[in-house]
């Protein structure tokens, strides 16, 4: 019975040691197992640049209405390059008749052709004067008159074909109709009326005011990028045409405008959009994700990963812009700087690389 009861003990606290050593053992692989899933990037040489951000609506680089300079009969004309009658949005070069006015009266007492043949009878007399004063057959005093004649006979022709010519509206330079109020061809226009409104936009302008802490990273001709929601896929490129040199007292900013290259009219006047001035640019550095700095109370640290370890790395930092941030000393090139899953670490943590 002794012995029995001896041996059925020896089982039981064998059994006993065996799962105890299990457990030991389990809790041991458990602590030197666990690994950190992290994603890392090989730092290489790269380029950062510093913007001065801003908005602003942007308006054309040239506009103009034009109005009615006489009254007469509307007559809205044909567009050459469509044979409709102009429209909104037709592109019209300088000097096209857009619109014209028609007054039969009016024209009447322009007597055109009359000041025509006029100016042409002045124009001969005075030649054959010229040619009698040569040859001593009249005096200086016949030939002047017969060239203030002349040039009063000129003078009343031109004048008559710029009145003329004030009955058909034209587009005073290459653009764009945007206005052009209805009006059905055939009745009868006021003078001063709004005829028609043409703008050119490959070209546009911002007017911005920066702070004046700015004021020396800003000079003419720096680079802008623009965008704007509705061409999201691409950026244009502008620059500064003029610099206030004085700083307004109550906001504290200077102005300066913007003039944007638009040659594709991808921009429209009064759209609103977001402009990049480029004050700093530096080449051949360590530039960074800036969500991968970790601000501590002892400064700036990031994880790196070397042989499966991660290391906390303090870092100095130069340059940064609204994504990334440049790394001036505590990396080095090709180090594996961990960029997702570094929330959770800390030095020397094991670490399993994922990407």
């Amino acid at each position: 019975m002794n012995y029995m009861k001896n041996y059925r003990n020896f089982i039981i606290a064998s059994a006993l040691l065996i799962t105890f050593a299990s457990c030991d053992d389990g809790e041991s692989t458990i602590e030197t197992d666990i690994k950190i899933p992290v994603s890392v990037m090989s730092l290489k040489e790269k380029s950062i640049s510093r913007y001065i951000e801003t908005t602003g609506t942007v308006y054309s680089s040239k506009e103009a209405v034009l109005k009615s300079e006489l009254s007469g009969t509307y007559q809205l004309q044909t567009n050459p390059t469509t044979n409709k009658l102009f429209a909104l949005g037709d592109f019209v070069k300088e000097g096209t008749v857009i619109i014209k006015l028609e007054d039969r009266e009016f024209e009447n007492n322009l007597q055109l052709e009359g000041k025509k043949l006029n100016l042409e009878v002045s124009q001969n007399n005075l030649n054959k004067q010229q040619s009698l004063y040569d040859k001593g057959g009249v005096t200086l005093t016949e030939l002047k008159n017969a060239s203030i004649e002349h040039v009063n006979a000129k003078y009343s022709y031109d004048n008559a074909l710029i009145q003329q010519e004030k009955m058909s509206v034209r587009a005073p330079f290459d653009g764009v109709i945007v206005e052009l109020p209805y009006n059905t061809n055939g009745v009868k226009i006021d003078q001063g009326q709004d005829m028609f409104k043409v703008m050119k936009f490959d070209r546009l302008l911002l007017d911005i005011k920066l702070p004046e802490k700015h004021l020396s990273e800003v000079e003419k001709n720096q680079l802008v990028h623009i965008t704007n929601y509705n061409i999201a896929k691409d950026t244009l490129i502008g620059r500064i045409s003029q610099i206030a040199p004085v700083i307004d007292p109550e906001s504290r900013t200077f102005q300066s405008v913007l003039e944007i290259n638009n040659d594709r009219l991808l921009l429209r006047p009064g759209m609103f959009i977001k402009a990049a001035i480029l004050s700093e640019k530096r080449d051949g550095t360590i530039v960074i994700p800036k969500e991968t700095v970790i601000s501590r109370q002892n400064g700036k640290v990031v994880f790196t990963v070397e042989n499966g370890i991660a290391s906390e790395k303090t870092i100095v930092t130069g340059l940064e812009n609204q994504n990334n941030i440049e790394v001036i000393d505590g990396l080095e090139i090709n180090d594996r700087l961990v960029i997702a899953g570094f929330e959770t670490l800390r030095n020397k943590s094991k670490v399993s690389v994922i990407q």
